[in-house]
């Protein structure tokens, strides 16, 4: 008996309140038993376990289809970027033929080019 609140710790039955109840542990050898009793089920764990692995982690599978699929979409970006830096880079083309503006913007830019007499201030962003 508990001198604080009057009552017993143990129930009725003799075991203690403040323990867990012993589950009982998972019999696996019962169940073996039984699935080699039952000849239909044994036969169609037989034929379903190899094949269920053949159709997850085949070369044909459910597994390749899926990073295939993963790799079709990955490539399909890769296009769509490249048709687009196509685009850009045929309409600078086009821009350059015959258009000296367009011409002399590139030679500056890109290829630090510059007339003659002309001074060119490079200014450092980072420091100010």
């Amino acid at each position: 008996m508990n001198k604080h609140t009057g009552r017993s710790t143990e129930s009725e039955t003799g075991e203690s309140l403040y323990y867990r109840k012993s589950r009982p542990r998972f019999a696996f050898r019962p169940l073996l038993r039984k699935l080699l009793r039952n000849k239909r089920l044994l036969l169609a764990l037989i034929v379903a376990v190899p094949l269920g692995g053949y159709v997850l982690f085949g070369n044909h599978g459910i597994l390749q289809r899926i990073n295939l699929q993963r790799e079709k979409k990955e490539l399909e970006a890769k296009i769509r970027t490249a048709e687009d830096e196509t685009r850009t880079l045929q309409a600078t083309s086009r821009a350059l033929d015959g258009d000296k503006r367009a011409i002399e913007k590139v030679a500056r830019e890109k290829h630090n080019m510059t007339r003659e007499g002309e001074r060119v201030y490079k200014v450092n962003p980072e420091s100010k």
